[in-house]
């Protein structure tokens, strides 16, 4: 009887999906982290990542459920599978810490972030810069003789494109609120 050729690997969506979920290849996992409204948590959410030299990339923080005293903290971090089971484990472990949801793992999640762009030219940068700004789909929310403020809300990816494209018509100043981020369907 012949050996069955089957590529290590070959698809996620095989029966013989053969690949390490533990190997070395880094990616980028947006963790929901649900918690206790109260003072310290945030912190003692941050001192283990910060202790243990984890990188956080975005950080969300809001309370989702007032009567209960609930927050929600959107961590976007990146790391290998071990990497990534060994935060969410130790997240687990935190005593206010009553849910830890890796949104990447479940499915592509909703992810939008919100930036306001200082741009500062005239003539035909400022003309310009208008015209992304409406192929982006920014919002214009302060306007001087001299500069504009755009509010941009999209993917990260959208937001990195947008700041690209403003560098070089005089992009001065930029704030981002981070990632927020839900699981699709129900």
């Amino acid at each position: 009887m012949a050996a069955l050729n089957i590529k290590k690997g070959a698809t996620s969506h095989s029966a013989y999906d053969l690949r390490d979920t533990h190997s070395e290849v880094e990616s980028s996992h947006t963790l929901a982290v649900i918690v206790d409204n109260e003072a310290g948590v945030l912190a003692r959410v941050i001192g283990l990542f910060s202790g243990r030299g984890y990188n956080i990339d975005s950080l969300t923080v809001a309370e989702i459920d007032h009567k209960g005293h609930r927050s929600r903290i959107t961590i976007v971090t990146r790391g290998t599978m071990a990497v990534v089971d060994q935060i969410k484990a130790q997240l687990g472990r935190i005593v206010p810490v009553h849910e830890v949801i890796d949104l990447t793992i479940e499915a592509q999640p909703v992810e939008r972030e919100l930036a306001l762009f200082k741009v500062q030219g005239t003539g035909e940068k400022r003309v310009e810069a208008l015209r992304l700004a409406d192929i982006f789909r920014a919002n214009v929310v302060d306007s001087t003789l001299e500069s504009f403020v755009f509010e941009v809300t999209g993917t990260p990816e959208k937001i990195d494109a947008f700041a690209e494209l403003m560098r070089p018509l005089g992009l001065v100043d930029v704030a981002r609120t981070g990632v927020a981020a839900l699981s699709r369907g129900i």
